[in-house]
């Protein structure tokens, strides 16, 4: 196998090695071991010598001194010669020190290239791990890019196949386009023409209205030309269904009056829950409501008792504004679901769902008749939709919460809305951004237009009504009273219908009435919590 064979190869080198650097050393050892048997043969000899000295010592003077003149000379050779050797003895000595210090040093030094040896044999085990490691990552990444080159080619396959998929889809939907605008267009023929003819009923009612109106007026001044002669004129009460007129004509002739209200003529229980808005019809005896029961219920009170008319339904949230149209067949109510919504009157059917606020709905209304509709929302913008498209045609980015808005004319060219930053803005729907705009003292709660448009009612959260000329755009009046509260964002404000009293309602359940020119006149009361 592999591993045995790097085995034998790594013993076979560190033993040719050892053959290697072992053979500097074998003179060393030679001539080491010469030296200590010449060492130890010079010892035997010195010690030989040594004995024959004392020997001869001993013995010279029993010989007398005719021999020691020869063993005199012979003993001064013997100790010659016992000097050379001692000073051989010292070399070897000497010699024999430094080899051990060299075989110490080589020791040390072999040692050291065993310990190198060794971590070198460690480190060679260690790269053959790694290289064993790598290379069963290679194994495994040249198979992962097999693998990805297979994915890939059927990803190329199943791109190309939703190529052609798309291909096809795209001319379906080009196919289901053409149909749908073929459809719109004539949906909107039938519009039209539903349109024309609702318009023409409309003209024909008006026209009957107004037909039946001038009858009753010429019945008037003749019966009055026949009473003109009576010194006393007797009041029978037939004048009171003239109170279907409204504005400073009706005014004028005579026919239509503002009185301040003493008690309540009707009380009902119209939601399930708070009362948010009420609104009258601007042509029948109707008032539409709004609750937080998600409804908004109308109610006829032309026979002086409240009879409910219906219940426009549709609203995922409470209903917070309801406003008619200038004819009074649309009714649009906006709602804490973020949409607003559009009914027809007469058959009570939800016609338009208008999405697009990412907050709650305050206020909204009618533009140019029937066809556009302007909307306020918590989420600091306005926007504009044209019913006949059902889409967003414009939005306005206020920066701060809308709580109401007014238009100031047929057209709906202007529009004025009031927010929480305590600003009232003025907005031309041909530019984006507002102008002239008009700051109060508190966060402004609501709005209410004078019917010549010159005068404008705000309801602010210092607990007062600020009356502004738009024609100098600033405050000619502030309205308060010690017990007038303001109980929420929403409460509304309002003028009479002859623009000479103003009515706001309070925290305290009561309703608060004052004349234009400042007078308060009286405080109505009935209701058990805040009215708005």
């Amino acid at each position: 196998s592999e591993e045995p064979m790097w085995k034998k190869k790594l013993m076979h080198s560190l033993k040719e090695r050892n053959r290697k650097e072992t053979s500097f050393f074998d003179s060393i050892f030679a001539a080491n071991n010469r030296l200590f048997d010449s060492n130890v043969q010079l010892q035997m000899e010195n010690l030989r010598l040594s004995v024959d000295n004392e020997q001869l010592r001993s013995g010279a003077g029993l010989a007398g001194d005719s021999r020691s003149i020869a063993s005199s000379a012979k003993i001064q050779a013997m100790e010659k010669k016992l000097m050379t050797q001692q000073e051989e003895l010292t070399d070897l000595h000497k010699r024999k020190g430094e080899n051990a210090q060299m075989i110490v040093d080589l020791n040390i030094k072999l040692t050291e290239m065993t310990k190198k040896a060794q971590d070198r044999e460690e480190k060679y085990t260690e790269q053959v791990t790694i290289n064993q490691s790598l290379k069963a990552e290679v194994q495994m990444l040249s198979q992962n890019i097999s693998e990805l080159k297979g994915l890939n080619t059927i990803l190329r396959d199943e791109y190309t196949a939703l190529q052609l998929a798309l291909s096809s889809l795209e001319d379906k939907l080009r196919k289901v386009q053409d149909e749908n605008r073929q459809l719109v267009d004539r949906l909107m023929k039938y519009k039209a023409k539903d349109a024309d003819k609702l318009n023409e009923e409309n003209e024909t009612l008006l026209r009957k209205r107004t037909e039946k109106m001038r009858r009753e007026l010429e019945d008037a001044a003749q019966d009055a030309s026949r009473r003109s002669s009576s010194p006393i004129l007797p009041h029978d009460g037939k004048d009171r269904g003239l109170g279907d007129l409204s504005g400073a004509g009706a005014k004028a002739a005579g026919f239509f009056s503002v009185s301040l209200p003493t008690s309540v003529h009707l009380k009902f229980d119209a939601h399930d829950g708070e009362v948010n808005a009420v609104r009258w019809c601007p042509l029948d005896r109707i008032i539409a409501t709004g609750g937080a029961d998600r409804k908004v219920k109308l109610w006829d009170v032309g026979t002086g008792t409240m009879e409910p008319r219906g219940t426009l339904v549709g609203s995922n949230a409470g209903v917070n504004s309801v406003d008619f149209d200038s004819t009074g067949t649309m009714i649009l109510g906006t709602s804490n679901d973020f949409a607003s919504r559009v009914w027809t009157v007469q058959d009570q059917r939800l016609r338009h769902t208008l999405t697009g606020h990412s907050g709650k709905v305050m206020a909204a209304k009618f533009l140019s008749e029937h066809t556009r509709v302007v909307t306020g929302s918590h989420d600091r913008t306005l926007k504009v939709w044209d019913l006949r498209n059902r889409a967003c045609v414009e939005t306005k980015f206020a920066g701060s919460s809308c709580n109401d808005l007014v238009t100031t004319d047929g057209s709906g060219s202007c529009i004025i809305s009031g927010h929480f930053d305590k600003k009232i803005r003025f907005w031309d729907t041909r530019t984006d951004s507002s102008s002239n705009d008009i700051v109060l003292s508190g966060r402004i709660a609501s709005l209410d237009l004078s019917r010549d448009c010159n005068y404008l009612l705000s309801c602010v959260r210092d607990d007062t009504i600020k009356l502004l000329d738009l024609r100098m755009s600033h405050v000619v009046k502030s309205f308060s009273h010690d017990g007038f509260k303001v109980g929420c964002d929403w409460s509304r404000v309002s003028f009479s219908s002859d623009c000479t009293y103003i009515s706001a309602g309070s925290a305290d359940g009561s309703v608060y009435i004052w004349n234009i020119s400042g007078r308060h006149e009286t405080i109505l009361k009935d209701h058990s919590s805040a009215v708005t």
